[in-house]
């Protein structure tokens, strides 16, 4: 055997510099553990095709297992190799990365996937899985070289990813899904609480890069307590989008409701730009924001709350976000981040209804109470008493000079510490939903 990685420009190009630092690292750790079996990895930049049918060539093998992938580029990709390498050399696609094959849980009504998640998670609960390979001896071949690129340098002072989803490789990634069994059984409880580092798994990186496969987490995890229930339920979201986007892979660009794809979104450069920056006066939205602009990641809960604000709040097309989302998260995922922006905007399957505005103020102190998330982020609310750190506004002005806070417009006057509100929550709510139903109305 030759392990081969291709490493792609096109899909490089929309990776920010964190994801690809963190690819490296497990190329690097993958290299370490061939070697170990008295091989290496060989690592090639170009065109997949090419580069495949070189070292098909070199090697004279006759098979080549990849892992597969539902996006439309990856499909497409697949699709040529198996054009310029078959019926000489097999082609063979494993779904690693799911539990279940995307497109194998579907409804008995329809053949098809389910359009809404409950019915698909009561399926995909029941359906027998694919029996695990069986093991065998192979020689892992060395390809007499050392290619494998080392971590980037971040341009930006941040967080190492390394800080949040430690080293690379398979074994690493095993310790931490056990490290998370001493957190899962409270997962229920506290899976909303972005404060609480141990109340997610941090594992979506690992499943998204293959270093866990979701079939072992769902093995190791189990379900015997409602907080190993929940997290396991996670996974099936995972599987749900795939199988989603296998059928419609123009989900990442189409709204799947059809009556929502016309609704008239704003162009707001500058909101965008406050909301890229973590400067939207919405303390909840901006700590979410600096932490994925510091970090690649973002608590999911925080995720929701600062898409929701993107695209009700400021009106902006959710696909300008989702792109956002897709080149600055560690854990991107193309399936994954459009069924979920799709989710918060109400167009995608089984979706939060469109009239469903989440209230960045009321999330903060329900998810936050204590303002210790944003603190964190936005430090320059923090000696504001905690009940005034979510809503700055709100505090008097006595309050907020002896907190140092003053609140206007930074590009403006540079003595302002924090901005004002960007847009007023309850007016932008009732556009939001005038816009929602004039979309409806059209049809």
């Amino acid at each position: 055997m030759l392990g081969l990685f291709v490493l792609d420009a096109n899909i490089l190009a929309i990776a920010g510099p964190r994801r690809r630092n963190l690819l490296f690292r497990h190329l690097r750790a993958l290299d370490v553990g061939l070697k170990a079996r008295g091989g290496g990895l060989l690592v090639r930049t170009g065109d997949p095709v090419l580069v495949l049918k070189s070292v098909v060539r070199e090697s004279c093998a006759t098979s080549v297992h990849a892992d597969a992938d539902v996006s439309a580029y990856a499909r497409r990709r697949d699709r040529r190799v198996r054009a310029a390498l078959e019926p000489e050399v097999d082609v063979d696609l494993h779904w690693g990365c799911h539990v279940h094959r995307p497109g194998s849980v579907t409804s008995r009504s329809t053949g098809q996937t389910h359009l809404v998640f409950t019915p698909y998670h009561r399926a995909w609960s029941t359906a027998v899985r694919n029996d695990w390979p069986e093991p065998v001896d192979i020689e892992v071949l060395d390809p007499g070289r050392d290619d494998v690129p080392d971590s980037e340098d971040i341009p930006v002072p941040a967080i190492s990813p390394a800080d949040r989803f430690g080293p690379g490789g398979e074994e690493a990634a095993d310790a931490r899904l056990l490290d998370w069994l001493d957190h899962v059984d409270t997962y229920d409880l506290t899976h909303d609480l972005p404060a609480d580092h141990s109340g997610t798994s941090h594992l979506s990186a690992d499943l998204h890069f293959g270093t866990l496969s979701p079939r072992h987490v769902v093995d190791v995890v189990g379900t015997a307590t409602a907080g190993r229930a929940a997290f396991v339920r996670q996974l099936a979201w995972r599987d749900w989008y795939a199988s989603l986007f296998l059928e419609r892979p123009d989900l990442v660009d189409t709204a799947m409701r059809a009556d929502l794809d016309g609704v008239t979104w704003r162009s707001d450069p500058v909101g965008v730009d406050a909301w890229v920056a973590g400067l939207t006066g919405f303390p909840i939205v901006d700590a979410g924001m600096r932490e994925l602009a510091a970090t690649g990641w973002m608590h999911n809960r925080v995720r929701m709350i600062t898409a929701s604000f993107l695209v009700k709040d400021l009106l902006v097309d959710w696909r300008i976000g989702e792109r956002h989302f897709r080149r600055e998260l560690v854990d991107a995922d193309v399936a994954q981040n459009a069924g979920n922006w799709q989710w918060v905007a109400g167009t995608g399957p089984d979706a939060a209804p469109y009239f469903r505005v989440l209230n960045p103020v009321t999330q903060s102190r329900r998810f936050d109470p204590d303002a210790t998330y944003i603190t964190k982020w936005v430090p320059e609310l923090a000696a504001l008493p905690a009940a005034d750190r979510h809503a700055p506004w709100e505090a008097g002005p006595l309050e907020l000079a002896a907190a140092g806070v003053l609140l206007g417009d930074p590009l403006v006057d540079d003595s302002v510490t924090y901005p004002t509100r960007i847009v007023d929550h309850a007016a932008a709510r009732e556009r939001a939903i005038a816009a929602y139903s004039a979309a409806r109305a059209a049809i």
